[in-house]
């Protein structure tokens, strides 16, 4: 079926509202985007990060009363994605796919089907024609199986030039990376001639009002809250929580580890200079060696080295297996509702590196949200 423009116009505001139809428009019948199968490796997952933004949050009109609930409602999806994050990818998208399913219920059940709704058509926006490949859109869109093996050998090209850009013998030829750029930004162009005028105009109507989610900044887990070993630093314990409304930097540590040693200047500096400005600064001891498993160790070894700041000696890995961590040392960035916004691995100024800057300035950024 053919729409006309102005037709089309008011089928894109009978969306927004809902995919409620309106009287004397005869409108393609609605879409029930089903939870995306961890199996549909072509497809990135894009639900659960979208729902961590700002913008999103705005779109669902989410009210601000009401963010401290569903911040705590998030702490569950994202506890096995945090962890998994570092987990071979089979493992982390059927945890995402879960934490999917869990976040589609709850933004219904607590903000109404029109939330949910407009989540689902940010989620198609994050992935991009890939999202074509949906079993619903398939048969929504009335895709024929030529057309779908044309856009299943599209996708095969660039998912092959990528993985060539990624081999190791690959370093130093810069032409292989950007043609698997060319591929992928192509991608989208080349779905549309695949499809017909009005399955591409079908499709469009079913994302809703454009938005740039590719700018969304908060999309990334909220960190997890620090498990008490019972062994601090001065016995000065802490918690993220207590540091709600402000900007917090978590560092993960070995005293004996020699690029961790490298950034701990740059850790007393912040202490004393960004906490001027409000901003908490944690430190995390996990042991590498058998005397960093040492508590007296680990506190003569923070007395010598000028730590002010909290230190929690995590003895049995617990807060770096919750975390996700993989390498001594890492900096986590994170903003006053308790997202992660960054997180830097290994030392701050490696070879002419200015990671302390760069995290500096985002802190600033932060701040002023």
């Amino acid at each position: 079926m053919l729409v006309s423009a102005r037709s089309l116009s008011v089928l894109v505001l009978s969306l927004w509202i809902g995919f409620a139809p309106l009287p004397g428009l005869a409108s393609e019948p609605a879409i029930v985007l089903r939870p995306l199968p961890a199996t549909l490796t072509r497809v990135p997952q894009t639900l659960l990060n979208l729902a961590h933004s700002a913008e999103a949050q705005r779109e669902m009109k989410i009210p601000e009363t009401d963010y401290q609930a569903f911040d705590d409602f998030l702490r569950g999806p994202d506890a096995d994605w945090m962890r998994l994050r570092n987990h071979p990818e089979s493992e982390l998208r059927t945890a995402i796919a879960r934490g999917e399913v869990r976040l589609a219920k709850e933004v219904a059940l607590r903000f109404g089907e029109p939330a949910l709704e407009r989540l689902r058509q940010l989620e198609l926006q994050a992935q991009g024609s890939r999202a074509i490949l949906r079993p619903e859109i398939v048969q929504h869109l009335g895709i024929s199986p030529e057309q779908l093996n044309r856009i299943e050998a599209l996708f095969s090209r660039t998912e092959d030039a990528v993985l060539r850009a990624r081999q190791p013998d690959a370093v130093g030829n810069p032409a292989l990376a950007v043609t698997a750029q060319r591929l992928r930004s192509a991608e989208g162009p080349q779905v549309d001639q695949i499809l017909t005028y009005t399955q591409r105009n079908t499709y469009r109507s079913l994302l809703g009002v454009k938005f740039d989610t590719s700018a969304f900044k908060r999309v990334f887990p909220l960190a997890p809250e620090l498990i008490d070993s019972g062994t601090w630093l001065n016995d000065r314990k802490v918690k993220l929580a207590d540091f709600r409304g402000k900007v917090v930097l978590v560092h993960f540590y070995a005293f004996q580890c020699h690029n961790c040693r490298a950034n701990f200047p740059i850790y007393n500096r912040w202490h004393k200079s960004l906490r001027e400005k409000g901003v908490e600064l944690i430190g995390i001891q996990t042991p590498e060696t058998s005397d960093e498993r040492d508590p007296a160790r680990v506190i003569e070894a923070a007395g010598k080295d000028g730590f002010e700041f909290p230190v929690l000696i995590d003895l049995k890995n617990q807060n770096w297996d919750a975390w996700g961590n993989t390498m001594w040392p890492t900096v986590y960035v994170i903003d006053k509702r308790g997202y992660l916004r960054h997180w830097w691995m290994g030392e701050l100024n490696w070879q002419g590196a200015q990671g302390d800057r760069f995290i500096e300035r985002l802190v600033d950024r932060l701040r002023a949200e």
